[in-house]
């Protein structure tokens, strides 16, 4: 990557000193909706808090939480906010609310931002119970409070795309610069044993969408490379005066780490030679993936959350069965108040 506005990015986006904790943990209760594991963290301002929207599986499929801060690093659950819809619907088994529009900016105000009085977000839901079971679909959905949303149905749906993207959609990103509105989403394709890249489609009435001739605009990388399996989980975000994808690549090596890819344009992306969050050491939080990523900005301190997975010993908490750690962590650099990229 030799363009040096890329290169001030890079510098300015990095979070060397991990907490080495989980700031958000699967309840293990019986019965609640984060009982397994908790994931795919998006963080925000509202109301004068912190909070965070985050993604329940309870050994039968995701559903959407919430948890609020006043100061970043201590976390309160507040409950689900979405719900699996009823028989027959498309969230009848998974409702995973990803992200919600907000600033653009990465060094901004992180605050929400509003459509005609409401807030907007995008879903995904599989079609089947279980783990990530079957070819999942992406939606907006529209709230009033952030505690209540309504469903539309998919906008997006792997049979309608490209071969890339037939086996299944993922985790999705919504911005909207200039009057068009992108989602970003990774997506898989089975036929070359199972490869996920990202892609975006493009509408400017929310209502039509049109995915890009170009994609995956962000595909894997050479065998070998961090992301030679999965680049994946996107989260978009203006950084001075170009445009930053964090994103994780899986690699065959089994891994998942963050890393990060810029644009001018938010079609054309070069990606970063370095990762951001690698995995830890044996017995640490994130020895097995650190990955996911959601950052936040707040008075001096950029903080990046992420998936930390590690491996624990088969057991049973009441009736559910544990094979891994799967919480939300996070990793922060101290940033002058008068650095160029604080906007």
């Amino acid at each position: 990557m030799d363009d040096p506005t890329y290169q001030h990015a890079l510098a300015a986006v990095q979070t060397p000193h991990k907490t080495g904790e989980l700031v958000l943990a699967p309840s293990y209760v019986p019965g609640a909706f984060d009982s397994h594991t908790v994931d795919v963290p998006f963080v925000f301002r509202h109301e004068g808090r912190y909070r965070m929207t985050y993604v329940g599986y309870d050994g039968a499929g995701y559903r959407t939480g919430l948890a609020s801060s006043t100061d970043l690093r201590h976390w309160q659950k507040e409950g689900m906010i979405l719900d699996r819809g009823a028989p027959g619907s498309i969230t009848a088994y998974n409702a995973a609310l990803t992200w919600i529009l907000r600033d653009n900016a990465l060094f901004g105000a992180g605050k929400l931002r509003r459509v005609n009085g409401r807030f907007l977000g995008t879903y995904h839901a599989y079609p089947q119970p279980g783990l990530e079971q079957g070819p999942a679909v992406i939606g907006l959905c529209w709230s009033d409070d952030l505690r209540r949303w309504e469903i539309e149905p998919p906008c997006l749906c792997p049979a309608e795309g490209a071969p890339w993207e037939r086996a299944g959609l993922y985790k999705s990103c919504l911005v909207e610069h200039e009057g068009v509105y992108y989602i970003f989403y990774n997506a898989k394709d089975r036929e070359r044993g199972w490869i996920e890249q990202t892609g975006v489609a493009t509408s400017t009435d929310l209502h039509t969408w049109r995915r890009y001739e170009g994609n995956p605009v962000l595909p894997v990388g050479w065998h070998g490379a961090f992301d030679d399996r999965f680049a994946s989980d996107p989260c978009v975000l203006r950084v001075g005066d170009v445009w930053a994808m964090f994103y994780f690549g899986l690699c065959s090596d089994g891994h998942a780490r963050d890393g990060v890819a810029f644009s001018r344009d938010l079609l054309h992306w070069t990606k970063a030679d370095e990762v951001l969050i690698d995995v830890g050491a044996p017995g640490d939080i994130d020895s097995r993936h650190a990955h996911k990523a959601s950052l936040f900005y707040a008075d001096g301190v950029l903080y990046h959350y992420y998936c930390a997975v590690s491996p624990e010993a088969s057991g049973r908490i009441g009736q559910i069965v544990i094979s891994e750690r799967r919480g939300i962590s996070l990793a922060i650099r101290q940033i002058p108040h008068h650095s160029p990229v604080v906007e």
